[in-house]
């Protein structure tokens, strides 16, 4: 059994930037050897979120509205009050999508449905250079 750290680094817009990142995890598995075992993403920080979905540009609107909706970014929030960063609501976000996955892989293939996307949301209220590290586990 092996255990390969990597990560992926990438530069966002924030506001609900969403990343698809499959090719680039693909890429890092192909790059690994390994054939089969588990890989999970995690993001260091507490204002972007890690989780699937069907990478179209439809749906990645609706996935940044409905975030809107169940956690609005322009009412009051403790936090902001207390730090005065007025990303009170990205740290909500991050805290219900959550910070990381775990993803099996067979035969050197992520198993992904049809139509599954690994992505990444970044929350926060401004761009930013972001990170994702990647742990691979298998042989």
């Amino acid at each position: 059994m092996k255990i390969i750290r990597d990560e992926l680094t990438f530069t966002t817009r924030g506001n609900n930037d969403i990343k698809d990142l499959t090719g680039p995890v693909d890429q890092r598995l192909a790059a690994s050897r390994l054939k089969n075992g588990i890989v999970t993403l995690f993001v260091p920080g507490s204002t972007a979120g890690l989780t699937t979905i069907e990478y179209e540009s439809g749906l990645v609107h609706d996935l940044a509205s409905a975030l809107e909706r169940l956690i609005p970014s322009d009412i009051s929030y403790e936090h902001n009050r207390r730090w005065g960063d007025d990303n009170g609501y990205a740290h909500v976000r991050h805290a219900l999508i959550g910070p990381s996955l775990t993803i099996p892989f067979t035969d050197g293939q992520l198993e992904l449905g049809t139509w599954q996307q690994i992505i990444f949301i970044d929350f926060d209220n401004r761009p930013r250079t972001r990170k994702v590290i990647l742990q691979f586990i298998g042989e």
